[in-house]
């Protein structure tokens, strides 16, 4: 990686102090880069389908898994907030459209393209897209959008049984974890789908999910564990920063609909355990994506608290990212095959901060 002397310089002095946030026109102007390499290297015009990194050696597949189309739809939906003179979104959907697999028991989407192999069905993948989705039906009011978060709603649902007294599986064909990838998501898509539908079975689901995560994998430290075996009941203890992002951004939605100050006073105390937990030596973890659902449940309480110093190690670590991790070409990543995941980690991140800025 290429990296002149004042950048270096620029990447340190943000990891000790605290960094000038960029204006809204920076953040907005970083994203389009990063949207123009995605297409360049990325995107397989052809196909309307994506490779997952810039080295084809290191592709196990001809094409991209979901996963990282789960991080772009985000990231383009975000792009589209800020600007709004190219439709973003649209060419990322017509790519997971073709993941789409409506095998029983409910339609859902295929860690890969269905046309090259049937694949196995991951909840987590689906509640992603459910979660843009709703988003974007904030946004637009296109009841298509609407309608998949239904969809994805339904196809997650037959994830959950009682075993393990409830909670959602991982992986639809291998049901020997639940985790709480798959179970903080599913709370947002439940609480969204109670926004705007006023439906109560939906507030029901999310607290049935909310209270299980919260009986098995909150930790002593105050963040989240990984998973839980089934049938073994043992605990998976690692702890990833989009973990705690999802369960954060879950306590600050149930305050905001149900005006139970419990729910702020939780999202509130997993915000400071986070930063404690996960910021260290002036750095989050390597991975972007994780780090960006973090960066959703900060916003989400800036929104309702508006403290913003909180959100301050945010602001210097992408900072950071952007003077200390970029290459020439303006590709992020440590490594020097950069990944589709990464790049859109970090269009959805500089797409958040500059419509934080843009409220300044």
């Amino acid at each position: 990686m290429k990296m002149h002397f004042t950048a270096f310089a620029a990447a340190c002095l943000c990891a000790t102090t605290l960094c000038a946030q960029p204006t809204a026109d920076e953040y907005k102007a970083r994203t389009r880069l990063i949207y123009e390499n995605i297409y360049q290297t990325f995107y397989q015009p052809k196909d309307g389908l994506f490779i997952e990194t810039s080295d084809p050696a290191k592709n196990e597949r001809p094409h991209s898994f979901l996963w990282p189309l789960c991080a772009l739809f985000e990231a383009t939906n975000e792009v589209e907030r800020i600007d709004r003179s190219t439709p973003y979104n649209a060419w990322v959907m017509n790519a997971i459209d073709q993941y789409y697999n409506d095998n029983q028991p409910a339609p859902g989407y295929q860690a890969y393209v269905r046309k090259e192999r049937q694949d196995t069905r991951f909840y987590d993948d689906n509640q992603w897209i459910g979660i843009t989705s709703l988003d974007a039906y904030d946004r637009t009011h296109d009841a298509r959008y609407l309608e998949l978060g239904k969809r994805i709603y339904r196809f997650m649902m037959t994830g959950f049984d009682t075993k393990t007294g409830g909670g959602i599986y991982w992986k639809e064909d291998e049901k020997n974890t639940k985790n709480t990838c798959s179970n903080g998501p599913g709370i947002l898509i439940a609480l969204h789908l109670y926004k705007i539908t006023k439906q109560k079975s939906y507030l029901d689901t999310a607290i049935l999910l909310y209270d299980w995560t919260n009986k098995h994998l909150l930790s002593p430290k105050g963040v989240y564990y990984d998973a839980i075996k089934v049938p073994s009941m043992k605990i998976d203890s690692a702890t990833y920063t989009y973990n705690t992002g999802t369960m954060l951004q879950s306590n600050v939605l149930l305050y905001t609909l149900t005006k139970d100050k419990k729910y702020l006073t939780e999202a509130q105390r997993i915000a400071q355990a986070a930063e404690k937990h996960f910021f260290r030596n002036g750095k989050l973890p390597t991975h972007y994506w994780f780090n960006a659902v973090l960066l959703r449940g900060y916003l989400a309480l800036y929104d309702v608290d508006k403290n913003r110093q909180q959100l301050q190690f945010f602001i210097n670590d992408a900072e950071r990212i952007w003077q200390a991790e970029r290459d020439d070409k303006n590709y992020l990543g440590r490594q020097k095959a950069k990944t589709l995941i990464d790049q859109a980690a970090m269009m959805e991140i500089y797409a958040r901060l500059a419509q934080l800025a843009a409220k300044s």
